[in-house]
C-alpha cells in the first residue's frame, strides 16, 4: 500500500500524518513494529499515516508511548512541518492567535492549540476540555518528559496515578515519575488548561 498522504486530508492531519510516519521510519520500524510496540492496529496506522483517519487522543497517546515521545512533542513536531518557509516557521516574535493550528479529537471533542513555536526550547499548549470528556494516557506517554497543568477556567479531575486531584482555576500539578494519567471533565461546562513541558534526559 502506498504511504502517500492523501491530499483531501485537512492541513494538520497530513502534519500528524507526516510526523508518524517520519517518526515510525527513523526507527527503522515496519507497521507490525509499530503496532505491537503501541497497542494500535496497523490498519489504523496505515490509515493515520495516509491522512485518511484523523487519531483520537487516545491513539495519540498510545504512538507518542512507543516513540517515546509526549503527546505535546508529537503534535508540537507535527506542527512544525507545516509548509511554511523555514524562516518563518522558525523565527522567534509574534503568533497571532489566529493563525494558530487548532487539533480536534475526533472521539471526545478536546481541543488543543499550540502556543510556542518548534524551536522554543519549552512546550506550551492550551486544551480545551468539553463536559463530560475524559483523556487517558499509557505512562510511557510521559517518559522523558517533565510537565506541568495548569487550569486556566473550569475544573480539571486529573488522576496520577492512583491519586485523584481536583483542580480548580489557578491550581497547577507538576507531574513527577511517569504513571498512567487521565484527564477528565465530570461538570458541565468546558475546562481550559495549560500543558507546560519539557525534555528530560531520563524515564
Amino acid at each position: 500500500m502506498s504511504n502517500i498522504v492523501e491530499p483531501s486530508a485537512e492541513p494538520l492531519v497530513r502534519q500528524i500524518a507526516a510526523r508518524v510516519r517520519t517518526e515510525r521510519e527513523r526507527r527503522r520500524w515496519t507497521l507490525a513494529q509499530l503496532a505491537d510496540a503501541s497497542g494500535v492496529s496497523p490498519a489504523m496506522i496505515s490509515r493515520i499515516e495516509r491522512g485518511e483517519s484523523s487519531p483520537t487522543a487516545v491513539v495519540l497517546g498510545k504512538l507518542s508511548a512507543a516513540f517515546q515521545l509526549g503527546v505535546a512533542s508529537l503534535l508540537a513536531l507535527a506542527e512544525g512541518t507545516q509548509d511554511a518557509p523555514e524562516s518563518v516557521a522558525e523565527t522567534p516574535g509574534v503568533r497571532r492567535g489566529a493563525d494558530a493550528a487548532e487539533w480536534r479529537d475526533p472521539g471526545t471533542g478536546y481541543r488543543r492549540r499550540q502556543i510556542t513555536g518548534p524551536r522554543f526550547p519549552a512546550e506550551i499548549a492550551e486544551i480545551r476540555l468539553p463536559a463530560g470528556a475524559r483523556v487517558p494516557y499509557p505512562a510511557a506517554a510521559f517518559a522523558f518528559v517533565r510537565q506541568l497543568v495548569w487550569v486556566l477556567d473550569g475544573r480539571l479531575t486529573f488522576h496520577d496515578g492512583d491519586t485523584v486531584h481536583e483542580l480548580d482555576a489557578g491550581d497547577t500539578i507538576e507531574l513527577g515519575a511517569p504513571a498512567e494519567r487521565v484527564f477528565a471533565n465530570t461538570t458541565d461546562a468546558e475546562c481550559r488548561y495549560a500543558v507546560v513541558l519539557t525534555r528530560d534526559t531520563r524515564p
